[in-house]
């Protein structure tokens, strides 16, 4: 089977950490073939199926030049998606207006026959940060909001809280603001925007010390270990993009319970693939666009999270659409 990566750039890639690389190299181990492009080489045009100018690669071996590609120039072979046997939507966040027309695109292909993962549409009905909103039973105090007399009564609700925009990634932009109130005004000046730009406040959880927890998901069940990415210093944010320390752990009974209520519903929705953030005992954050952690798991503990992706991939695709 001919697979299609639909990534970043594959010179950015940093493969010994690299989930979509990971992807990669066990699809290959497998026999199956692979093919990249990124989402400014998809393109339909009139009485044409989508298409893509893509690079057929393979896997070399070799850290320092890991990929080698038939095709010198990005527009020497454009392919229907429809021709694929599967497609592996992994472009990085942010979820900007690109990313966003770009699902459009491989909705089209959907409907021509091609076979996507995560599901085009699935991907814009679950932006990363509101998608926890559905599942009120496993989040703490969350407010979504433009208004900033909302979060000012929210912070005197509870005193301590986060702010983060809504269409952050790493760990950018989010500010912890304590009882003092200090800069409180000012931070959401800049994350409101005037009003303009909504903003979720949540309720600061201690169990942060612990670990921001990344509790993978892949057809609807849970891998065996997460991984903690545990604040350094001073430092709030876990997030490995801000310096966290990422420690693999077993699967809490705690991370089971809600990997085991809300997996499944994601799975129903056509993600095959999703890395539900849990704080303590609070899902602070739903990943769909390009989960990552793969290789930190395996590298910790031995279990194979990529080998678990591709089965069921494989398995999926093994039923009809």
């Amino acid at each position: 089977m001919n697979i299609l990566f639909v990534a970043d750039p594959l010179e950015s890639f940093k493969i010994y950490k690299d989930t979509t690389f990971a992807m990669m190299r066990e699809a290959q181990r497998r026999g199956h073939t692979i093919s990249a492009c990124e989402t400014k080489d998809v393109m339909w045009q009139r009485g044409t199926p989508v298409t893509a100018f893509v690079r057929d690669i393979h896997l070399t071996g070799d850290a320092q030049n890991w990929f080698s590609a038939k095709q010198q120039h990005p527009d020497e072979r454009p392919q229907a998606l429809r021709d694929f046997g599967c497609i592996i939507m992994r472009k990085d966040p942010p979820f900007d207006s690109e990313f966003f027309y770009s699902t459009h695109l491989l909705e089209q292909a959907e409907r021509e026959g091609a076979r996507v993962f995560n599901k085009p549409r699935a991907l814009r009905d679950h932006p990363e940060k509101l998608a926890i909103m559905e599942f009120q039973q496993f989040i703490g105090p969350t407010l979504v909001t433009r208004d900033a007399e909302d979060i000012k009564r929210f912070h005197a609700e509870h005193q301590d809280i986060i702010l983060k925009p809504l269409d952050g990634m790493g760990g950018t932009g989010i500010f912890r603001v304590k009882a003092d109130g200090l800069n409180l005004g000012s931070i959401i000046e800049t994350l409101n925007k005037d009003g303009t730009q909504s903003v979720m406040v949540q309720k600061f959880l201690p169990d942060i010390v612990k670990g921001d927890k990344r509790v993978l998901v892949i057809g609807g069940k849970p891998v065996p270990f997460v991984l903690a990415r545990i604040p350094q210093g001073t430092e709030v944010r876990g997030n490995l993009a801000a310096g966290g320390l990422g420690v693999a752990q077993a699967l809490s009974a705690c991370d089971r319970e809600i990997a085991e209520a809300v997996g499944p519903i994601l799975a129903a929705r056509g993600l095959l693939l999703a890395g539900i953030d849990v704080i303590g005992d609070c899902i602070t954050e739903i990943n769909v666009t390009s989960p990552t952690c793969f290789q930190e798991i395996f590298d910790q503990t031995g279990f194979d999270v990529a080998a678990m992706f591709i089965d069921a991939l494989e398995a999926a695709l093994a039923t009809p659409a």
